[in-house]
C-alpha cells in the first residue's frame, strides 16, 4: 500500500497542529512537515491550506517579508481549535483500536 492513501486523512490534523503553535507561512509548514519526516510538496499543502481556510479552521492575514514579497501567515481560528481537538481525540480512539488489532503492540 502506498504511504500516501494512509497520509491523506492524517495530513489535515499534523497541518491544524503545527499551526496551532504559531502563525506561519506555507513554505515554513512545508519545511517543518519534511523535517518532521513527511515527503510533502507544495501541490499538497497549498490546496490543503485552501481547503481549512474555506472550512473556516485557520485564517490568513499577509505580512511584509524581509526577503521579497508579501507572506501569507496561517493561524488557528476557534472552529479550528475545536475540529483539532477532536481530530486527536479520534487519533487516539484509532491508534487504540489498530494497536489492538496487533495483540496490543505498538511496533
Amino acid at each position: 500500500m502506498e504511504q500516501t492513501q494512509l497520509l491523506k486523512g492524517i495530513l489535515e490534523g499534523c497541518v491544524l497542529e503545527i499551526i496551532s503553535q504559531r502563525e506561519i507561512y506555507g513554505y515554513e509548514l512545508i519545511q517543518i512537515l519534511n523535517e518532521k519526516g513527511f515527503n510533502i510538496v507544495a501541490g499538497t499543502v497549498y490546496p490543503l491550506l485552501q481547503k481549512l481556510e474555506k472550512k473556516t479552521y485557520i485564517r490568513s492575514r499577509l505580512k511584509a517579508s524581509p526577503e521579497g514579497p508579501d507572506r501569507k501567515y496561517f493561524s488557528l481560528t476557534k472552529e479550528g481549535r475545536l475540529y483539532l481537538k477532536m481530530f486527536w481525540q479520534q487519533w487516539e480512539g484509532l491508534l487504540t483500536n489498530v494497536t489492538n488489532v496487533r495483540g496490543g503492540k505498538s511496533k
